[in-house]
């Protein structure tokens, strides 16, 4: 499916750019998003995923990641049967997860990436995206989002009455994308056309040198015998915390004046959560035994490896939406089913944010910005728009960093699932916006 949605990008873009006279613009757009692609999303990408899996691997070291699998085996069980329950794939998923709905997506891409990684060591097809890879996706593409943090700032920045009502309706229009990517990707890799091919011989290209065969989880060493001092150790650093967390609950916290309860705790978590992680996980592993300096390092230098097998996937994928969007693709779809959508009471103002989104959280941030600007931020437009921002994902460029991570070229079912997640999603917060403010 990515091949066929990346030669008709291209294809599509130079045939509307030369209809439109807008050639110069497509050929730009490709410019600058291979720029973008590396300078600005790659690079950084390095440094946070070396931070991140420096920190995961002192996670795994210590026994933490797989007593954090343990706790949530049931659901998992369920959602991904052919992973291993001991695998260290299972608590890297679990993180990213935690991360996305928190809002911490400096951290939850970094996790994101790991997590494909310990899922392609058990892949026996190189290449090819595996039933529990194109499940992680769908569910990473539309993972429950508990405070759309960014549609709030833009609202309140305009001087909305109430920034924060579109809190509860993001919540429901994102279970009901996250609903849909479960049983979509279900139903999906049951479909003859997205069938596993037959395995193929050899280790997987994200496999290390020496590791074991695809169907075994890496071999974890057992964590030294615990310090006395770990338990009074961990009560006072969780003392610590609960007070900056009280402390935190009644100074500003990034959430707009006037917010209610749930908000400013939401607001005290995000910001205490990347500090307690920073520092929980090496003090765990220090008292479990583990040579926390090393041991981080080595994580760090796994990160370097999996930042820098994305480029080439993403300067592809990007590249081609720089040039559809160069050449006025999305305003010409947009115009095409404007009057469809009419008739279906779908507010032509949102068409722009809802082509867009699949392809660019950047692009759809401005639309959005533009939509409050115009509409204002307490209009019926702006809080469907807030609402949709805060339950749909850029799931081409998901696919583009996660598969490229690991050199997936065959997605199968991932794609299919994450935009109906995105339809989902839209479709959602328009109902829900127009029940709960008329």
């Amino acid at each position: 499916m990515l091949n066929y949605i990346w030669l008709g990008l291209v294809l599509l873009a130079v045939v509307i750019g030369g209809l439109n006279d807008r050639l110069k613009e497509v050929s730009d757009g490709a410019f600058e998003a291979a720029k973008t692609a590396v300078m600005s999303i790659a690079l950084p990408l390095i440094g946070l995923t070396a931070l991140w899996l420096g920190v995961m691997r002192l996670a795994e070291k210590s026994g933490m990641i797989q007593s954090l699998a343990r706790w949530l085996l049931p659901a998992l069980r369920r959602l991904f049967p052919d992973v291993p329950e001991n695998h260290p794939a299972m608590g890297s998923m679990l993180m990213n997860i935690a991360a996305n709905m928190i809002g911490l997506t400096n951290a939850a891409t970094p996790l994101g990436l790991r997590a494909m990684t310990d899922l392609e060591r058990l892949n026996a097809r190189p290449g090819t995206a595996t039933n529990a890879m194109c499940t992680f996706l769908a569910i990473n593409t539309s993972s429950v989002q508990l405070l759309p943090t960014t549609a709030i700032s833009i609202m309140a920045a305009a001087g909305s009455a109430n920034p924060t009502a579109i809190v509860a309706t993001t919540l429901l229009a994102t279970c009901c994308a996250v609903t849909t990517a479960i049983v979509s990707v279900k139903i999906l890799e049951r479909l003859p056309v997205f069938r596993l091919p037959p395995a193929t011989a050899g280790p997987s290209p994200a496999q290390e040198p020496g590791a074991r065969p695809p169907e075994a989880a890496p071999p974890q060493a057992a964590p030294a015998k615990a310090s006395a001092w770990l338990a009074p150790a961990l009560v006072l650093l969780a003392g610590l915390f609960i007070y900056l967390f009280v402390r935190a609950l009644g100074q500003p916290t990034g959430t707009p004046a006037g917010s209610g309860p749930f908000l400013r705790i939401m607001g005290a978590i995000s910001l205490l959560a990347i500090p307690f992680f920073l520092v929980f996980f090496p003090l765990y592993a220090a008292l479990r035994g583990v040579r926390v300096y090393e041991e981080f390092v080595e994580g760090a230098k796994e990160g370097f490896q999996v930042a820098v097998r994305i480029i080439p996937f993403l300067v592809a994928m990007l590249v081609a939406v720089g040039m559809f969007r160069g050449a006025g693709g999305v305003d010409l779809a947009a115009k095409a089913l404007k009057p469809v959508l009419e008739w279906v009471q779908f507010p032509p103002e949102l068409l722009p944010m809802a082509f867009t989104r699949p392809l660019s959280g950047s692009a759809t941030i401005g639309l959005f910005a533009d939509l409050v600007k115009t509409y204002g931020p307490d209009s019926l437009v702006a809080r469907m728009g807030g609402t949709l921002l805060g339950s749909t994902e850029t799931t081409l460029y998901v696919v583009a960093v996660y598969f490229g991570a690991v050199a997936v070229k065959r997605a199968r079912h991932a794609v299919a699932a994450g935009l109906l997640a995105d339809l989902a999603g839209i479709i959602a917060s328009v109902i829900i916006c127009r029940l709960v403010f008329g």
